[in-house]
């Protein structure tokens, strides 16, 4: 099924994004994690794509048995970094054979050891040209990132912008936006996005914090903002584990409350290859 077919149908869409393990025990403990949010019969889930694409293998395999073996319809991200054109259409031709319809198309972070990291040759720079290189061959849904808080790497909000209008026009269908806290700035952000004439699905992206080092490490690396209402009350309960878990589902929860009642076309979680914070919060929100 092709992701960006699943919105605009009257109802949300709810996914899930996982990340291939580095150990044969973590994805033992994976498949049982979507084997349990399986049974909150997801719209699709997505698997990651590891820095300079080092777990591609892993999430051609892992979206293939997600899909084959558990009936969920999976989608592969991929990165521009670290490819050439010629690998990226292997990659292509392998997910293509192996039944997968959808992509998430990201430019990659470079790596971090490498300070002049230049693309490959032949390669590409940002997501709008991987986008626009898999119209040329591919039949694939395409979907793209987004950053209500705008890029790290961007040079003003308006500058990220236009490099989204880019990738729009390039074939993404739809948009998952990076983890936020503050719901204000993703309503901003799809005001802006309208007016810029960008007209497809901008879906939330949603991290139930479940540690405070873990969420304050993420956010470093990732521009996320957390606000000072739920600063302060992780700082008041970052020693117990089990206390942050739950702030970190009542704070989701209320976001997502108010995302689906504003008329979100979706929730992306970022399950962080957990299920309980989820689960719980799918519960509050869509009681049997």
């Amino acid at each position: 099924m092709r992701i960006a077919d699943c919105y605009g149908r009257g109802h949300p869409v709810v996914s899930f994004e996982f990340f291939p393990p580095k150990t044969q025990a973590g994805f033992a403990t994976l498949y049982r994690t979507i084997a349990e949010l399986k049974q909150l019969d997801p719209g699709f889930v997505s698997v990651t794509w590891g820095a300079g694409g080092s777990t591609r293998r892993q999430t051609i395999e892992l979206v293939t048995r997600i899909q084959d073996e558990l009936g969920i319809t999976a989608m592969a991200h991929l990165t521009c970094v670290g490819s050439s054109a010629e690998e990226i259409a292997t990659i292509l031709d392998r997910l293509v054979a192996a039944g997968i319809d959808n992509v998430l198309a990201l430019g990659g972070d470079p790596p971090r050891d490498d300070p002049d990291y230049r693309p490959a040759p032949g390669g590409f720079t940002y997501a709008s040209e991987l986008a626009a290189f898999v119209r040329t061959r591919w039949s694939l849904c395409i979907g793209g990132a987004c950053y209500p808080e705008t890029h790290p790497r961007a040079t003003s909000p308006e500058a990220d912008l236009e490099h989204l209008k880019q990738k729009v026009d390039a074939g993404a269908e739809f948009l998952l936006t990076q983890l936020y806290f503050d719901n204000a700035d993703y309503f901003r952000f799809v005001d802006r996005a309208r007016a810029r004439g960008i007209g497809v699905p901008i879906v939330p992206g949603i991290m139930p914090i479940v540690s405070e080092a873990n969420i304050r490490r993420i956010t470093v690396l990732s521009g996320a903002r957390i606000p000072p209402e739920l600063d302060a009350r992780l700082a008041a309960v970052g020693h117990d584990d089990a206390q942050v878990m739950e702030l970190g589902i009542e704070w989701a929860t209320r976001q997502c409350r108010e995302l689906l009642d504003r008329g979100a076309p979706g929730l992306h979680f970022y399950t962080l290859n957990r299920s309980p914070a989820t689960r719980r919060i799918h519960r509050s929100l869509f009681p049997a």
